[in-house]
């Protein structure tokens, strides 16, 4: 049900989402415990002990868009995330390893995405 094409994030877009997660969790005092920015969505583990994560992930998709407008990128694309995401509260200290190493271990996808559509 998309109403538009899905965006697909070039090398230079997940370095800017990267850097922007990081330093949004170092702003807010989150212990950012993995990142893994893919060509078509993001997946993060942080340490946000009083914040609901659809929050954090609201904030995080809000200042994502506006680093990569101001770097240049999707510019003419007026959405650039879904609705909504998934979340999930890891409430074991024991869930925390599994989450990272998910996040961080992932197969690669980029070589199915070479070059964004509107990369020449």
């Amino acid at each position: 049900m998309l109403k538009t094409e899905p965006v697909v994030l070039s090398a230079v877009a997940r370095s800017v989402v990267d850097e922007t997660i990081r330093q949004h969790c170092e702003h807010r005092k989150w212990r950012l415990e993995a990142v893994n920015v893919r060509p078509t969505h993001v997946h993060v583990v942080v340490r946000a002990p009083r914040g609901k994560p659809e929050l954090i992930m609201g904030q995080f998709k809000s200042w994502s868009t506006r680093r990569l407008r101001e770097s240049g990128l999707f510019l003419a694309q007026p959405v650039l995330w879904t609705k909504h995401g998934s979340t999930r509260y890891l409430w074991q200290e024991s869930d925390v390893p599994a989450a990272v190493r998910y996040v961080l271990e992932m197969p690669d996808e980029a070589a199915r995405y070479r070059k964004a559509p509107w990369e020449s």
